[in-house]
Order: structure tokens, then C-alpha cells, then sequence
């Protein structure tokens, strides 16, 4: 009987040690995949950081975008519907950072052309930006007012030639000997001097690469 009781109370102290071992186990695995979930969480969070994607910046309408012209354009060889290249001739700053470098391509558009009229009419033609041109991720979309630029009057000039038609009626007129001749002499040279300036066009505009110009945006862009 009591190699009995001795034995039983072997049993339940191996029992004991048994249990002991497996809930200290347990406890072991429990910890260490909490710690794994922990470092996976932070990877996680580290790689989201990553991909976020940069918040974007508004450039509010009324902004100035100085450009210098690539591609040149004037009213004898542009036309409207024409597209020409630019790049910023200054960076775009907006609340103290740089939004746009300079150098940035723009993509522009040739709105309006005239020629200069024989007889009246000045030169003039109409440009406008029409997007930013980004080196990676698509372009922007953008809308600036037109801007207009007009030719020179020539009005001083076609004066100085009429009068200076007139000048040799007048002498042709003195060589004819006075009254008829004089008539004669100021048809005569009013006539020269109006076909001068008819066969002569006004000032043309004429802009080339490296030429700076203003524009206005006409509505807030996103960047």
C-alpha cells in the first residue's frame, strides 16, 4: 500500500512538472508572435510611408509664369491652332516653396494671328499656355489669359512718304512751269507716294527662341 501512495504521488509530481514545462511554452510562442505582429506592423507602417504619395500644391490663379520661347512664332509664319515649346525662365514659388523649377517645359497655342494691312490695320497675335510639361507622371493641364502683342503704328512713316511724294510732284510741277503744271506735278506725286505705301505691309512681330514672355494663370492648377 504505501509503494502504492509513493508511486501516485511520483505520477502527480511528474504531472505537475509536465504542466508546468507546457503553460511556460505557450506562454514563450504567445509572446513571440506578438512581437512578430508588433515588427510586422511597423514594417508595414514603414513601407505605407514610402508609397504615400506627396500631399499636392495649389499655384493660385493670378500667379505669373515667366517663360523663355523654344520654339519661335510671328504673324507671317504662325497661324491659329499652332503649338509651340517654352520653358520657365524663373521657378514658381508658392508659400516660400519652389513648386515648378526653372527650366520646366510649358506647352503653349497660337489663339489669334493678323498680318499687317497694306493700307490700316497693325500686326498682332495671341498666345496662351495650355499645359506643363512634368518629366515623370503625366502632364498638367493649365489656363492662362491671352496673352496679346500688337506691332508698331507706321502712321509717322506712310506720312513722311506721302509728303515726300508730294516734294517730287512739287518739282515736276516747277519743271512744268506753275498753275497746270503745279496740278499736274501734286497728282502726280500724291499718287507715287499712296502707291508706296501700298505696296509696302506694315510692321510684322517676329519673336524668336530665347524670347521672354509674361503670362497670366487664368484659374488655380494643382501640381
Amino acid at each position: 500500500m504505501k509503494e502504492f501512495f509513493k508511486m501516485k504521488r511520483i505520477l502527480y509530481i511528474l504531472y505537475l512538472l509536465l504542466t508546468t514545462v507546457w503553460l511556460a511554452s505557450t506562454a514563450g510562442c504567445t509572446s513571440g508572435l506578438s512581437e512578430t505582429s508588433a515588427d510586422s506592423g511597423k514594417k508595414s507602417e514603414g513601407l505605407f510611408d514610402k508609397i504615400r504619395p506627396e500631399p499636392k500644391i495649389t499655384i493660385p490663379a493670378g500667379s505669373r509664369l515667366r517663360v523663355a520661347l523654344i520654339d519661335g512664332v510671328s504673324t507671317t509664319k504662325s497661324s491659329p491652332g499652332d503649338h509651340f515649346l517654352a520653358s520657365l525662365a524663373e521657378p514658381v514659388i508658392v508659400d516660400g516653396k519652389t513648386v515648378l523649377e526653372k527650366g520646366t517645359k510649358v506647352r503653349g497655342r497660337v489663339v489669334d494671328v493678323k498680318e499687317s494691312g497694306r493700307v490700316k490695320g497693325r500686326a498682332s497675335i495671341q498666345l496662351t499656355l495650355t499645359e506643363i510639361i512634368r518629366d515623370k507622371g503625366k502632364n498638367v493641364a493649365i489656363s492662362t489669359k491671352p496673352f496679346t502683342a500688337v506691332a508698331e503704328s507706321t502712321k509717322k512713316r506712310d506720312a513722311g512718304i506721302i509728303a515726300g511724294g508730294a516734294g517730287v510732284g512739287a518739282a515736276i510741277g516747277a519743271i512744268a512751269g506753275g498753275g497746270k503744271g503745279a496740278a499736274i506735278g501734286a497728282a502726280v506725286g500724291g499718287g507715287a507716294g499712296t502707291g508706296t505705301v501700298l505696296a509696302t505691309r506694315g510692321k510684322q512681330i517676329n519673336y524668336g527662341p530665347e524670347t521672354r514672355l509674361l503670362f497670366t494663370l487664368a484659374s488655380p492648377v494643382e501640381i
